[in-house]
């Protein structure tokens, strides 16, 4: 892969670790992060000889996921931040790559969902022990930010995804 290609593809990283730090420390996901990712994705692709096959793959699957994502929104089990978070990931992600990613996030969303009830306990004993954010997140009965657990998924699928498996 030559430096523009790699470079750009490095944004899709960099933006899921972003929105992470973003979801754990305001609860919040900026649509600009989603849109970052999804209108860089197209220009990688084209860089990287992605085939058409391949890119129409990966529209489907990141609509699926759109349509997936605003049903786990409007059921309140994830924000529309993490929603369309969860929509970009797939599209960079394609198919097959988004069957670890669904795995992985889940298993993060689930660890993730187990450590903050403990943690949260323990703070209830221990108030005041970091930033404000950090207070936030420790609230019992508290949100959890699910960006988190996408990123950690996409993070691990990411070298599955088509875009790393294209000759130039």
């Amino acid at each position: 892969m030559t430096a523009l290609p790699l470079t750009l593809t490095a944004f899709f990283p960099a933006l899921v670790i972003f929105a992470a730090i973003r979801d754990v420390t305001t609860f919040t996901i900026p649509n600009w992060i989603s849109l970052t990712a999804i209108l860089v994705f197209f220009p990688v692709a084209f860089l990287t000889h992605l085939p058409l096959v391949a890119l129409e793959s990966a529209a489907l699957v990141g609509v699926i996921a759109l349509v997936l994502g605003v049903g786990m929104f409007a059921l309140g089990w994830i924000g529309g931040g993490d929603a369309k978070l969860f929509a970009a990931s797939a599209l960079w992600l394609g198919w097959p790559a988004v069957l670890p990613f669904l795995l992985w996030t889940s298993l993060a969303g689930g660890g993730l969902a187990v450590m903050l009830l403990w943690s949260r306990k323990l703070a209830i004993h221990y108030p005041n022990l970091g930033p404000a954010w950090f207070e936030r997140l420790m609230l019992p009965g508290g949100d959890v930010p699910y960006g988190l657990a996408i990123a950690v998924g996409a993070l691990i699928a990411f070298p599955s995804s088509g875009l790393f498996h294209t000759p130039l």
